[in-house]
C-alpha cells in the first residue's frame, strides 16, 4: 500500500522575495527602532504613557515632518533646500505684518501659503532656469529671507492674532488627535501617492537615479524640479501657519534651525543624500522616532544643547552608515 504524502504548501519565490525584501527593508528597522525608543521612553518617565502628553508629544514633529514630505521628494531628485526654515520666518513676518493692518484668519493663511510659494517659486527659478546649484542657491537664499525678517522685526515680536486662528496651531480634531498631527497624517497619504502610485513620482525617482537617461526619456527635468521646489515651498508656509498659531506670536528666529532637523528626519527614513531612493513611508516613520527622542529628552529636562548635538551626531551617523556597510560589503566580496 502507498502511504499518504504529507501536504507540503510551497511559497512562490515571488512572494517569498517579497516577504524578505520587506524583512530586511530600512522601514522594518526604523519600526524596531521606534518600538525600542518608545519602551525606552515608557520606563524613563511615568508621564510618557499619558494620551495627553502623547498627543502634545506630537507638536514636536508635525510642522518639521510636513516639510519633510516633500524634501524627500526634492533629495531623491538630487537636490535640496536649506531654505525651508527662513521661509517660515519670512511667512510669519509677512503674516503679523498684515495682521497690523486688520487682516482676519482666512487672509493671514493665504498670506501665508502664498508666501511660502512665492519663495518656492524663486528658488525654482534660480536653480532649473539659471542652472545654480540648489545648496548654493538655497544657502544665500536661507540668509537672504530670514535677513528680510530680522530687518522688518528687529528684536521686536508681532502678537495679537484672532482666536480664530490658534485653531491650526492648538485646536484638536477629536479627542487628543491634534488638527496638526491630523493633518501630517493626510499630507502622507497625498505625498505617498504622489511619489509612489503616479507618473510624476516615476519621474523624480528616475532624475535621481540618471539624470542624462532621464532627459533622453523624453521627462521634462527642469519642470519637475521646479514643481518640487513649489511643493517644498507650500509646505514651508503651511508649517508656519501652524508653527505661528501654536505660538501666538511672530519673531525673526522662529525656526531657527529647523533645516538641519527636517534634513535628518528626511536621511534616517531612508532617502539616500546622493539621490535616486527612499521612500515616504520611511520619513513618516523617521518622523515619529525623533518626535519621541525629543519629546522623551524633555521629560527628562535635557538640555536643548545635548538634543542639538544629538541631532548633529546622527545626521552624520545615518548619512555614514550606507556608505561603510557599502564599502565593508565590497571588501568582503572582494
Amino acid at each position: 500500500m502507498s502511504q499518504s504524502q504529507p501536504n507540503i504548501h510551497i511559497v512562490p519565490d515571488r512572494l517569498e522575495s517579497r516577504t524578505a525584501t520587506l524583512v530586511k527593508s530600512w522601514e522594518s528597522l526604523l519600526i524596531c527602532v521606534a518600538v525600542a525608543v518608545f519602551v525606552v521612553n515608557a520606563l524613563a518617565s511615568p508621564y510618557f504613557l499619558n494620551p495627553w502628553n502623547l498627543s502634545d508629544a506630537t507638536f514636536n514633529f508635525t510642522e518639521k515632518a510636513m516639510i519633510a514630505l516633500p524634501m524627500a521628494m526634492l533629495i531623491i531628485a538630487g537636490e535640496i533646500d536649506l531654505s525651508v526654515a527662513a521661509i517660515i520666518a519670512l511667512a510669519s513676518t509677512t503674516m503679523g505684518y498684515a495682521l497690523q493692518f486688520g487682516a482676519d484668519t482666512s487672509e493671514l493663511v493665504a498670506i501665508g501659503i502664498g508666501v511660502g510659494l512665492a519663495c518656492g517659486a524663486f528658488n525654482g527659478f534660480l536653480v532649473t532656469r539659471l542652472g545654480l546649484p540648489s545648496i548654493v542657491v538655497t544657502i544665500g537664499t536661507m540668509s537672504l529671507f530670514r535677513g528680510v525678517s530680522f530687518i522688518v522685526l528687529g528684536d521686536k515680536a508681532y502678537n495679537g492674532y484672532p482666536a480664530s486662528f490658534a485653531f491650526f496651531g492648538q485646536g484638536y480634531v477629536w479627542w487628543v488627535f491634534s488638527f496638526e498631527f491630523v493633518l501630517f497624517l493626510a499630507l502622507a497619504l497625498v505625498f505617498g501617492a504622489l511619489l509612489h502610485k503616479t507618473n510624476f513620482g516615476r519621474s523624480v525617482y528616475a532624475i535621481g537615479n540618471n539624470q542624462t537617461a532621464a532627459l533622453f526619456s523624453g521627462i521634462r527635468i527642469e519642470r519637475v524640479k521646479f514643481v518640487l521646489f513649489l511643493l517644498t515651498g507650500l509646505m514651508s508656509g503651511v508649517a508656519a501657519v501652524c508653527l505661528t498659531s501654536r505660538l501666538g506670536s511672530t519673531r525673526p528666529s522662529i525656526a531657527l534651525g529647523w533645516e538641519l532637523e527636517i534634513v535628518t528626519m528626511v536621511v534616517l527614513g531612508g532617502v539616500s543624500i546622493l539621490g535616486g531612493s527612499g521612500t515616504i513611508t520611511g520619513v513618516v516613520i523617521a518622523a515619529f522616532i525623533m518626535g519621541m527622542v525629543t519629546f522623551g529628552f524633555g521629560l527628562l529636562n535635557v538640555p536643548g544643547i545635548v538634543m542639538s548635538i544629538f541631532i548633529g551626531l546622527l545626521l552624520i551617523a545615518v548619512i555614514a552608515l550606507p556608505i561603510v556597510w557599502a564599502r565593508f560589503l565590497g571588501r568582503r566580496h572582494a
